[in-house]
């Protein structure tokens, strides 16, 4: 059987349905984020992932507009910066600002790190500020389940259809989720996973409470280093279609939402069109980590997973 355009969409929470597969943007330049956008919504894709750390924004949204794919058809996910912890709803106003839309689909909180902003400029405001020993200058005085509490409140106001967060530990949710001013699940919770990483932990827990997983790097980030697995060539061969094929269609198959990100047109197409794996496949896909050891790409300096 060939490959076919992913059509699949997984309930959230909330009511609402998001496409399986989604389109990823992190690292894409202005132009070349737009033109990226450009050519997935002429693919096919549906559900565009940005964050306003990204700084394409305005790019992916001009995109949309040029698409002419009606907004209803589509899901939008942007991200609140660490540096904006205190104030999600006028950071959601700024990036809806920047995109050019009244409303997201879906809006998370990064990186569950608040950080003090006294000693940046606002032209500055994504990025990492850092105390005189490089180490980030966190907000000691504010966290992230503070943030989660003015989070839920968004829904409300129209702007947002859903909240949720990105880079949260099993630890991290039940805590988030145990807190007594908690009112709202988060609907997502977006992590790297890979078959290096594959989160099984953390994807049980998330099914347990109703969170949908969603992964980025799923390739490996950049390089794709687990396309050059064995297990994944073979199967890559199996089914005719190239190896980064197997690893979003392994996605699928575990039942998570995949964000895959490429700048390049024909990529852009494959990476949407997935293979049906049977059973054994995945399981020869999930013992990866177990022979190479488990490995985190994305694993910046100023974060204590």
């Amino acid at each position: 059987m060939s490959a076919q355009n992913s059509t699949t969409t997984i309930k959230l929470n909330t009511g609402a349905t998001i496409p399986q597969v989604g389109f990823g943007t992190w690292r894409s330049t202005e132009e070349e984020g737009y033109n990226a956008v450009l050519s997935a919504l002429q693919d096919g894709y549906r559900h565009i992932d940005s964050a306003a750390v990204y700084g394409n924004e305005a790019a992916v949204g001009r995109a949309i507009r040029d698409s002419k794919v009606p907004r209803n058809e589509l899901f939008v996910t942007t991200k609140l910066w660490n540096t904006q912890h205190r104030e999600p709803a006028k950071a959601l106003d700024q990036s809806l600002q920047r995109l050019g839309l009244d409303y997201v689909d879906l809006y998370l909180i990064h990186w569950p790190l608040p950080l003090k902003t006294e000693n940046i400029k606002d032209d500055n405001l994504f990025s990492v500020p850092t105390k005189k020993d490089g180490k980030p200058d966190v907000d000691s005085e504010w966290d992230y389940i503070k943030t989660w509490h003015l989070m839920q409140k968004l829904p409300e106001t129209g702007k947002t259809r859903a909240v949720g967060v990105s880079n949260v530990s099993v630890a991290q949710l039940q805590t988030l989720i145990n807190n007594k001013d908690t009112k709202v699940v988060p609907a997502t919770n977006q992590v790297e996973v890979h078959p290096l990483l594959p989160q099984q932990e953390l994807y049980d827990f998330c099914k347990q409470n109703d969170i949908v997983l969603q992964a980025y790097s799923p390739l490996g980030s950049q390089g794709s280093p687990v396309a050059d697995e064995p297990a994944v060539k073979e199967l890559a061969q199996k089914y005719n279609v190239d190896a980064a094929q197997i690893l979003i269609s392994w996605a699928v198959a575990r039942g998570y939402v995949v964000l895959p990100k490429s700048v390049t047109p024909s990529r852009i197409k494959s990476n949407f069109q997935v293979v049906k794996l049977t059973a054994d496949d995945v399981t020869k896909i999930n013992s990866i980590h177990k022979q190479k050891g488990e490995q985190r790409i994305n694993d910046p300096e100023w974060f204590e997973f």
